[in-house]
């Protein structure tokens, strides 16, 4: 079971967050993909077996994908 938990906060090109929420739901790491309102357009949450794989599967599989101009990544560090 993965361990380390991260929320990443993501800002989307207009008309372009229904695709990247697509492409998110694909990503293995990817556990959780939600649209909000805000500052922000959608928070996903990202699980793996500690920070070094939290840190790739974000910068290698969500960085990556199409539409996406911006994302703020917090590690969660509680229960």
């Amino acid at each position: 079971m993965a361990s380390t938990k991260a929320f990443v906060l993501i800002e989307t090109t207009v008309g372009k967050t229904k695709d990247v929420v697509a492409a998110l739901n694909k990503v293995e790491k990817v556990s959780s993909v939600d649209v909000v309102t805000g500052p922000y357009d959608i928070i996903c949450i990202v699980q793996a077996e500690d920070l070094s794989s939290i840190g790739e599967a974000v910068t290698g599989s969500v960085h990556v994908i199409e539409g996406i101009t911006r994302t703020v990544t917090c590690l969660a560090v509680g229960d």
